[in-house]
């Protein structure tokens, strides 16, 4: 079965319409939005989180914790094949930059002081993210993923 992000290519004029300016520094510059002034810091709706760009679903709100950083935390993506790791020596602390597999748009990082069961915390803008609700799924080609709000699956 094709994977429908495969074929996703960047059109810069066309994103420069598409995003806001925040969107597409963050996501097309590696930018970073101001901590605690962003949209999904503290959200706490049922539902995925998908790149703003390409649609790529890379979190869920079962994943999600709070950690006091002021951006949107989770302590795993839905599917790591949707997620790719980069080495990112910009600041004076080496880091690991969180990047969209098929979009290949920047993130945020990942730091090894999340809580269990990953110990990661992916620490994301959420200038980067569009937020889909769980009762919306079905409607917006994402049902695939209805299965992670089963009781059985929420830790």
């Amino acid at each position: 079965m094709p994977n429908k992000y495969e074929n996703f290519k960047k059109d810069e004029p066309l994103l420069k319409n598409k995003l806001t300016k925040l969107q597409f520094e963050v996501t097309q510059n590696e930018g970073t939005e101001p901590p605690f002034q962003n949209e999904y810091w503290d959200h706490k709706e049922e539902g995925i989180y998908v790149d703003i760009v390409s649609g790529e679903p890379l979190f869920s709100s079962i994943h999600k914790f709070d950690s006091g950083t002021g951006w949107p935390s989770f302590y795993q993506p839905i599917n790591d094949a949707f997620i790719n790791l980069k080495n990112d020596s910009s600041l004076l602390m080496p880091r690991m930059e969180v990047r969209s597999c098929y979009g290949d748009n920047h993130l945020g990082h990942v730091f090894k002081d999340g809580p269990a069961p990953t110990g990661l915390r992916y620490c994301i803008n959420s200038a980067a993210l569009k937020f889909i609700k769980k009762e919306d799924l079905q409607a917006m080609n994402y049902g695939e993923i209805e299965c992670l709000f089963d009781d059985k699956n929420k830790k």
